[in-house]
């Protein structure tokens, strides 16, 4: 037997049940509160919540009831332009019937004041004129339009009306923490608030990408990539070398610039205010966009040279240790043309990539199993084909895609469902996207070349 001092033991039990004390007070204990509180928000919000379905639901009834308005009214005033069109045709030939009445009436008068006279000279005069008369106008029957209703299809009625989303219930990993702050829930404003605008001079402005300190760095059409500080101030333009323009930039988390060109393949990163390549791509592949994930690595979205195949490549540093491009029955994930294919990484470490040419967001794991894709949210004031460009997350896994042509932002949860749009602060073309750590949402807009930053979290 192996004897200990009971001392010891105790000294050592002691010191457990005081972490554990520690941990249980200050750290597990706040932690089920927190659940508890969100819970209980959620059951508070649920009738507040529903109710905003039933009342957009009642304004979209509302909208259709005016359109149903509009269109009767239009149609009675066709009915009634009819109906002066029949009137005249009708008026017309009771004048013309009148008028021959009326020469038939001095027709007889004439006539009887012959057959009373002796004068032989009108008598022989006479000319009879039953045989003009005799030749009836033709019978004029105008027929009534009708209106012939289009049979209610009560399905087709209920799709065309809207849609209603089915209840998402989804479970995540609930890591706790003991040596780090937890995020706390932040929900959606009702309305976005335009925060600033940022004039870039860029024609045509691609993308953005934010630094820990607030700044932010842009790129466009230009060999130029400019850095705004947080006052919306530019502090720094990089110029590159030759005439190549960077197909997207991005920051690491040591604040470093990473961008990528098309014309050589290459990925470069700035340290020390010079360029270094980073990562040089196969000859038949052509870098396309950049993202860093939380661990480190840099994703990279590349086509093929022919356009036929694009794909997901992950970095860790210069080597390569994965790649994502088809899913399990060996179908592509992405469509060929690689141009618009931004990417990010939420906060569950899936990979979101918006591709323009599918008109698709496309969500896989971190293990490149596809988990869903999003293909643009049904709406009468949208009027244009769903085309994702720029695509970005927030502290809150919810994913932010550009609808360009639509001139809004799609906001969907983690699991692909569509909450609702920004689409009320101006905007025009958004195309790149990023938010910054406090959950600013930075917007690219590619014809005007300005950043719009904009407030969409309470």
């Amino acid at each position: 037997h192996t004897f200990v001092e009971i001392t010891e033991v105790y000294k050592t039990k002691k010191e457990v049940i005081k972490k554990d004390t520690k941990d249980l007070e200050n750290h597990i204990s706040p932690k089920y509160e927190e659940i508890a509180r969100d819970l209980e928000n959620q059951l508070a919000n649920l009738d507040g919540g529903y109710e905003k379905l039933t009342t957009t639901m009642s304004k979209q009834g509302e909208q259709w009831h005016r359109e149903i308005d509009i269109i009767i009214n239009k149609m009675k005033t066709e009915i009634s332009e009819i109906k002066v069109k029949h009137r005249d045709i009708l008026q017309k030939h009771l004048n013309e019937i009148k008028q021959i009445q009326s020469l038939i009436k001095e027709t007889l008068q004439a006539i009887r004041k012959i057959e009373k006279s002796t004068e032989v000279s009108p008598t022989i005069d006479y000319s009879s004129k039953i045989r003009e008369f005799s030749k009836l106008p033709p019978k004029v029957k105008v027929s009534l339009p009708t209106f012939i209703p289009n049979p209610i299809d009560r399905e087709k009625l209920y799709s065309l009306f809207g849609q209603i989303t089915p209840l998402s219930t989804a479970t995540e990993e609930n890591v706790l923490s003991l040596n780090q702050t937890n995020t706390s829930v932040r929900e959606l404003l009702d309305e976005p608030e335009l925060v600033a605008t940022i004039q870039t001079e860029y024609e045509e402005l691609c993308s953005v990408a934010c630094r820990n300190d607030g700044s932010i760095w842009t790129s466009g059409e230009t060999n130029e990539i400019k850095c705004f500080n947080i006052k919306g101030s530019l502090v720094r333009t990089f110029k590159i070398k030759s005439e190549k323009n960077p197909n997207d930039v991005a920051v690491n988390s040591d604040g470093e610039l990473l961008s990528c060109y098309g014309t050589d393949g290459t990925v470069n990163i700035v340290k020390n205010g010079q360029i270094e390549e980073l990562i040089t791509l196969p000859e038949e592949w052509t870098p396309n966009r950049l993202c860093v994930t939380s661990t480190g690595d840099l994703l990279v979205t590349m086509h093929s040279d022919d356009y036929t195949q694009s794909k997901v490549v992950r970095y860790s540093g210069s080597t390569e240790k994965q790649t994502i491009q088809f899913d399990d029955e060996g179908k592509p994930l992405y469509s060929g043309n690689g141009y618009s294919k931004y990417i990010t990484e939420n906060r569950n470490h899936d990979i979101c990539v918006a591709d323009c040419e599918a008109g698709a967001v496309v969500v896989v794991n971190q293990d490149g199993k596809l988990r869903w894709r999003y293909i643009g949210h049904p709406s009468a004031t949208k009027n244009e084909p769903f085309e994702p460009y720029g695509i970005t997350t927030d502290s809150q896994s919810h994913i932010l895609t550009a609808d360009s042509d639509n001139h809004c932002i799609h906001i969907l949860d983690q699991n692909g469902q569509f909450l609702r749009y920004i689409d009320n602060c101006g905007l025009e073309d958004p195309y790149g996207l990023c938010v910054d750590k406090n959950d600013n949402l930075f917007v690219c807009e590619y014809d005007k070349g300005n950043v719009k930053k904009i407030k969409y979290l309470k």
